[in-house]
């Protein structure tokens, strides 16, 4: 089976990675860092803001269940691609909107799904749209987090209303 992976940054990490772990075709889902000079760098380096990476998730799916194009249009309802450098309350550039293509194909997908979002939102579109550079995993408590930290004040204020959000908008894509 072949697979595929997109690399996405849409404000603080533990949003996205709650939420495509719950989507069909997805078979992986990790919380990392990209798009920086520093290597190697920990989450108290990236909150800093001063080694230019992007908070992300690596998903890992089969394009056979839910194609790029698909996971993208869920990358722009789940979080606002209009808001520079922040999301909600979460700001600085390590919480940028950022698509880190892998191929041609998903440079060109994106830059489709991005003019047509253009069309839905009140703002202009500022995602990032770059290269997939070198990636670092997040530490390992960064992993799950949602799952494993549900009743937390930030899961709890901010991831699980996106994760209902998705739910709702996506019932047909839920993993069984």
């Amino acid at each position: 089976m072949a697979t595929e992976t997109a690399t996405l940054g849409g404000g603080c990490f533990w949003c996205l990675e709650a939420v495509y772990q719950e989507l069909k075709g997805v078979q992986h889902v990790e919380s990392g860092y990209t798009g920086g000079q520093v290597p190697n760098p920990s989450y108290e380096q990236v909150c800093e803001g001063t080694t230019g990476h992007a908070e992300v998730v690596r998903v890992t799916f089969d394009p056979a269940i839910v194609s790029y194009r698909e996971i993208l249009e869920i990358f722009f309802t789940i979080h606002d691609p209009t808001t520079l450098n922040r999301q909600g309350n979460d700001v600085g550039t390590q919480y940028r909107s950022a698509i880190y293509f892998h191929s041609p194909e998903q440079e060109e997908t994106a830059k489709h799904v991005i003019a047509e979002m253009a069309n839905v939102w009140d703002a202009p579109i500022v995602t990032e749209l770059s290269p997939a550079e070198t990636y670092y995993k997040a530490e390992d408590y960064h992993q799950n987090y949602f799952r494993q930290n549900p009743l937390q004040g930030y899961c709890a204020f901010v991831v699980a209303p996106k994760v209902a959000k998705f739910r709702k908008t996506f019932a047909d894509r839920l993993n069984a």
